[in-house]
């Protein structure tokens, strides 16, 4: 079984925000593996479905932030799973916006929610880190986070949210590194080749018999 969980803020207030990527990449997995509805569960939003075969459970904690460990703990608990069937996804400040990178284990890297989880369940959980970008300010990050994305980075969400919902399959056949790659190809499709560069003109030069 996986336990698949989203970061984010619960209410409408919070919907769009950079920190709320997580819910938004949850809510696109449940829809195109057509999971079961919403139900509350475990202090979080549940739903129960299965991807490529594998028994899944949807969670979006509703604890706010900070706290998401609570929700997680209990649903683990629940299931009798170990920290290595759970994966969260959730927005990276250190990474470039919409590249997405995948894990085991690791620090917290300043992030409440994963600092909360950690607390809960031990650090050994998959992660799918989801890049939003730096404010290039420390003191900007927190009001980073909380803003909406732009409208000129819609496209470039969209696009990674529905590539990760495509590329699901492979994180319930625990293959990151898959995972991560046909994400990268599904929203940076490989370039055209060049066409070949043409031979030399022949050399007008004569040359002595």
């Amino acid at each position: 079984m996986l336990l698949l969980v989203g970061l984010g803020n619960p209410g409408p207030k919070y919907e769009r925000n950079r920190h709320n990527v997580g819910f938004m990449a949850v809510d696109a997995i449940v829809r195109r593996h057509s999971f079961q509805p919403w139900r509350v569960k475990f202090e979080g939003l549940a739903a129960e479905g299965a991807i490529d075969g594998v028994k899944t459970l949807a969670l979006k904690p509703q604890t706010y932030m900070n706290n998401s460990g609570q929700s997680v703990g209990a649903a683990l608990r629940f299931y009798k799973l170990t920290p290595g069937q759970v994966v969260v996804l959730y927005d990276e400040v250190d990474l470039v916006p919409f590249k997405v990178r995948a894990k085991t284990g690791g620090g917290t890297a300043g992030h409440n929610g994963i600092r909360s989880i950690d607390q809960h369940i031990g650090p050994d959980f998959r992660r799918v880190r989801i890049g939003v970008g730096h404010p290039g300010d420390k003191d900007k990050m927190l009001s980073h986070v909380l803003n909406d994305f732009a409208k000129a980075e819609q496209a470039d969400l969209d696009k990674v949210i529905d590539a990760i919902a495509e590329a699901a399959p492979l994180l319930a056949q625990d293959n990151d590194n898959a995972f991560m790659t046909k994400v990268a190809l599904l929203t940076q499709p490989p370039r055209e080749p060049k066409a070949p560069k043409a031979p030399p003109p022949p050399s007008s030069k004569q040359e002595n018999d």
